[in-house]
């Protein structure tokens, strides 16, 4: 394989993250196509993300990094949620550093060249509630609907106030800084399909009673 294969092969991946045995197999007319990889590391073509997976360099692709799609290839299945998720729908107004996910595996971290990444268990039967395929610069990845990242979120945080609604509502305006008028407009239908099969019921009956009540 020619340095210009070799290119037209990088490119041809994009930005999408790559398997290491897919990569090996693009370059098995090498010797080693371990070495190939690690060679293609060093030089900066490649970019790893952890054992195994990796993603082709923006200057070689042309493309954009996409850290959505890189979380959703990181540790799958999975989604985006939670904080970076009500941050990406503009509900809470903090930046957030660490991109949140959910999914059906144990809870985990990774750190890479990127950024961080965390993911949170959740079981099988509350995992596919709302989430949606959202496209962004020609590229889709899974996130959480705004009611599913605000359930996630609250499933997330180790203490929120479960009996009182002006202590939830103080939780949302004070420690979160999400406007009520926000929670207003949002799909109880959701919210109501993660009460049935998730945990923290009170938590979420009592957000669907402020939501009804703002009405």
């Amino acid at each position: 394989m020619t340095p210009i294969e070799e290119l037209n092969a990088l490119k041809q991946i994009g930005n999408v993250p790559v398997s290491g045995g897919l990569l090996k197999s693009i370059f098995h007319d090498y010797r080693s196509p371990d070495k190939k990889v690690q060679a293609l590391l060093r030089t900066g073509m490649l970019v790893k993300l952890k054992r195994g997976l990796f993603v082709v360099s923006p200057e070689i692709s042309g493309k954009m990094l996409s850290m959505e799609l890189v979380a959703n290839h990181l540790y799958a299945p999975s989604y985006i949620s939670a904080h970076y998720a009500l941050r990406h729908y503009g509900l809470i107004p903090e930046r957030v550093y660490e991109i949140t996910s959910v999914t059906t595996l144990h809870s985990r971290r990774f750190e890479n060249i990127l950024g961080k990444f965390s993911y949170r268990g959740v079981s099988s039967a509350y995992f596919p509630i709302g989430i949606r395929s959202e496209l962004s610069e020609g590229i889709s990845y899974m996130i959480a609907t705004p009611e599913k990242a605000l359930c996630d979120m609250l499933m997330q945080e180790r203490y929120v106030p479960p009996q009182s609604l002006a202590s939830l509502e103080a939780f949302f305006e004070e420690d979160m800084r999400i406007d009520i008028d926000d929670i207003r407009n949002l799909d109880s239908s959701i919210i109501r399909a993660c009460m049935n099969v998730g945990n923290k019921k009170n938590v979420l009956a009592n957000l669907l009673k402020i939501m009804a009540r703002s009405q």
